[in-house]
C-alpha cells in the first residue's frame, strides 16, 4: 500500500480522510531487527494463507501484492472484510490471545509475506519502543477503518456503500483526480464487501458509468473519478 491510505468517511462528511503515515521502507528496516522467528513465503493467485478456524499463531506482513480478507458463517454465507495491500500486517490477532483465524486471507495475484512466529513478534514489541509503537498506531488506523465501515453499513445505502468502497479501494485521496481500483476485484467481491446482490452491484456500476464516475475497460482496469464522491455527499 502507498505511504498514505486515504479513507473517506461515511455519512456526509464524503471529503473527509484518515491518514496511516507509516511506509513500507519504516517497516523494512524494523523487521530487518528480527533475526529469527521469521519465514518469507510466496503465493500464486487464489492461494490460501490459513483458513478461517485454524489456530492462530503467527501473524504476517505484506511486502508486495494483495491479500483478502474474508469470513464465512455457519450457515455458510460469506462477505469480504477487507483487502490489503502492501505495507500492512494480518493475523495480528493472535498477540490478543485469539486462538482460532477468524477470517480466511486468500492471495489476489502473486504476493510475497515474511510469515513472523507470534513469540518472537511479541518479544520485539516489548523490547522495541520504536516498533512498538508503529504497530500500536497501525491497529488504530485498523479500528478505525473498521468503525468507519461498520457506520457505514448501518445507515448508508448500499450505492452509497459501494461509491465508499470503490474510492478506498482505489486509495482516493484528497488530491486525487482520477486513481485505478486494486487489481483481482470483481463485481461478486464487492457484493460481499458492500452486503448486497451482485445484481444490485452491477446496476449502480452501471449508472457510476454512464454518469462518468467510473470507467471500465480490459487494460486499464477500473477507474475511479473524482465525481464518484457526489455519491457520498448527496
Amino acid at each position: 500500500m502507498p505511504a498514505t491510505e486515504t479513507m473517506p468517511a461515511p455519512l456526509h462528511h464524503a471529503s473527509a480522510a484518515v491518514a496511516v503515515t507509516t511506509g513500507q521502507g519504516d517497516w523494512d528496516t524494523l523487521l530487518a531487527r528480527i533475526s529469527k522467528g521469521k519465514t518469507p513465503l510466496r503465493f500464486a493467485e487464489e492461494e490460501t494463507v490459513f483458513v478461517q478456524g485454524q489456530p492462530a499463531d503467527s501473524l504476517f506482513f505484506l511486502v508486495r501484492g494483495k491479500v483478502r480478507l474474508s469470513v464465512t458463517s455457519q450457515d455458510g454465507k460469506g462477505a469480504i472484510v477487507a483487502t490489503l495491500s502492501a505495507g500492512k500486517f494480518f493475523g495480528e490477532g493472535c498477540l490478543a490471545g485469539q486462538p482460532l483465524r477468524m477470517a480466511t486471507a486468500t492471495a489476489v495475484g502473486d504476493c510475497s509475506l515474511m510469515k513472523i512466529d507470534k513469540p518472537m513478534m511479541a518479544r520485539m514489541l516489548h523490547d522495541d519502543v520504536g516498533l512498538g509503537e508503529m504497530f500500536v498506531a497501525h491497529l488504530l488506523a485498523r479500528i478505525i477503518r473498521y468503525e468507519a465501515d461498520l457506520i457505514d453499513q448501518i445507515f448508508n445505502s448500499s450505492e452509497k456503500r459501494l461509491a465508499r468502497m470503490l474510492l478506498l479501494l482505489s486509495h482516493f485521496g484528497k488530491d486525487s483526480t482520477t486513481e485505478t481500483v486494486v487489481a483481482g476485484i470483481n463485481q461478486e467481491h464487492l457484493a460481499q464487501m458492500v452486503g448486497t446482490t451482485r445484481s444490485r452491484i452491477n446496476l449502480f456500476m452501471n449508472k457510476f458509468r454512464k454518469r462518468g464516475f467510473i470507467d471500465y475497460n480490459a487494460e486499464a482496469g477500473l477507474t475511479v473519478h473524482r465525481g464518484l464522491l457526489r455519491v457520498l455527499q448527496d
